[in-house]
């Protein structure tokens, strides 16, 4: 069984649970713009090289050097069969290479899946994570606060709260996401592309059942 996916949802939704599951499932590659980039980092490759200096510079990874990444990971014959690609495109000029290195077959993947929940929801789960410093054990003040507030159930230690987690943070994060990812949304509705929006609330199971029935409902 094999599925060319895309993957979207902003921070929190539980994209990534999702998206290894599904892979795993499908029987195909779970596929991340961060582990594509660590992967050429390590490679002594041309197109290795030149995201080593860049990184290693302090500075951003262009659109050209990230699709070219792109271009050679779906390359690999693992993905032949198909791939779960998480974190990409992340710009309208992405879609298009994306489009491009896909053949430009209609549709070029089966289902662009949205993942969707209420920002206030997403706000409340983030910020409300506390990790241990010590053994990096996660509680949630409120699905599942400790036992002694801000110790670790796990081992005793001292639980914070991740910058990442601060809800000025994560409130900046959701409108980023939303401003980045709609102009890209637009224009896969634009061009044929089946978005199916995924309602992210609710249990792991529930939602992977949702996410595993939007995937072979066909127009």
């Amino acid at each position: 069984m094999g599925e060319r996916l895309l993957l979207f949802g902003p921070p929190g939704v539980g994209k990534g649970t999702q998206a290894v599951r599904l892979a795993a499932t499908l029987r195909v590659p779970h596929i991340s713009t961060g582990d594509m980039l660590r992967a050429a980092l390590q490679s002594r490759t041309p197109l290795g090289d030149q995201v080593r200096t860049l990184v290693e510079g302090g500075q951003l990874v262009p659109d050209a050097t990230i699709v070219e990444v792109v271009r050679h990971r779906l390359a690999e014959r693992d993905a032949a069969p198909g791939f779960v690609l998480d974190g990409f495109p992340r710009t309208v000029a992405q879609a298009e290479a994306l489009d491009d290195i896909l053949g430009g077959t209609q549709p070029p993947v089966e289902a662009v899946i949205v993942l969707d929940a209420p920002p206030e929801a997403l706000v409340e789960r983030l910020s409300g994570r506390r990790i241990c410093e010590s053994c990096q054990a996660s509680h949630h003040l409120r699905s599942g606060p400790p036992k002694v507030p801000g110790t670790c159930d796990r081992c005793g230690g001292h639980l914070i709260q991740r910058k990442d987690d601060a809800e000025a943070t994560v409130r900046f994060r959701q409108r980023d996401y939303l401003a980045k990812t709609q102009p890209v949304l637009d224009y896969f509705r634009q061009n044929g592309w089946p978005v199916r929006t995924i309602d992210a609330m609710g249990d792991i199971e529930q939602i992977f059942g949702r996410i595993y029935a939007a995937i072979f409902w066909r127009d």
